[in-house]
């Protein structure tokens, strides 16, 4: 890409619940090296003046916030890309937030972001006021994480042997460990342990907003909308796909792509993720995007 091009294209990136901005430094360097300006919020929801709270306004307002002082004063607006929880953050945010400083939102795009819709949307904004919660969302697992242990080498070596992180791309583990980890020293030795605080993570799927469908119903989405699937995501077929098909619309080209893996597909194959988000970059605005 030219140095115009860069100038034009600043990404705004949103991480996934119970992850860092740093997790996705591959892919980040990626994007740069194409000629991407990209800014990524380090740790959504701890910020106390951003609390996690039910439908999760305030961490909209953390990314408008945040999106419109890192990339408000870029000559042509921002694009909000995000992976899980900030997926679907930047669709909420550029419906509610179309113009973040001097220009509108240019597009947005979710990474294995599903939406809650149809007859689940009533069902969960029934079940969030229950202790039912606890067991049918995500959060089952959060509660339960483990948070601290003795060396990052510990962290390295016992995530490597664990499933879901073993299909990991090895730099993107050991930037997980670099960011998503802080060293706290005590009188009785020093340990590291979680820099996501499991209970924010938790609040966050607790909170999962159920009504997307209803809030895009009067805010419209004024910029394009892009979406890449996980092949093999559990969350997509728990959730279905429908309501983002209509979304992102008919004849979507690479507005709408599949790739290879779970739904954590940015960690497994970070350098394939940063050319399809290229590519959903270039069908959402090609006119403004040359391809390297």
């Amino acid at each position: 890409m030219s140095d115009a091009t860069s100038r034009l294209a600043t990404l705004v990136f949103s991480h996934g619940n119970g992850f860092v901005g740093g997790t996705y430094n591959k892919i980040f360097e990626a994007l740069r090296a194409m000629g991407y300006e990209v800014h990524a919020i380090e740790r959504l929801g701890h910020n106390p003046n951003y609390p996690v709270t039910n439908n999760w306004p305030h961490l909209v307002s953390e990314l408008a916030d945040f999106a419109t002082q890192k990339g408000g004063q870029s000559d042509q607006g921002v694009y909000l890309v995000g992976h899980s929880l900030g997926g679907i953050l930047s669709l909420m945010c550029a419906a509610q937030h179309p113009r973040l400083g001097r220009h509108p939102v240019r597009g947005v795009l979710m990474l294995d972001s599903p939406l809650v819709a149809g007859w689940r949307s009533p069902a969960l904004a029934l079940i969030k006021q229950t202790p039912l919660i606890n067991r049918v969302s995500p959060a089952r697992g959060s509660r339960r994480r483990r948070q601290q242990w003795p060396s990052r080498e510990a962290v390295f070596e016992s995530f490597q042997k664990k499933p879901h992180f073993a299909a990991w791309d090895p730099d993107v583990l050991r930037d997980y460990v670099a960011h998503g980890f802080r060293e706290v020293c005590e009188p009785e030795g020093s340990h590291v342990e979680l820099a996501f605080s499991r209970d924010v993570e938790t609040a966050i799927y607790n909170s999962l907003p159920h009504d997307v469908p209803r809030l895009l119903k009067r805010h419209p989405l004024q910029a394009p909308l892009a979406f890449i699937r996980g092949t093999r995501s559990s969350e997509m077929r728990q959730l279905g796909e429908g309501p983002l098909r209509q979304l992102v619309g008919k004849d979507p080209g690479d507005r709408w792509q599949d790739i290879e893996g779970s739904h954590l597909y940015p960690m497994e194959r970070p350098l394939e993720t940063a050319e399809r988000i290229h590519r959903a970059l270039l069908a959402m605005a090609p006119a403004q995007l040359s391809a390297t």
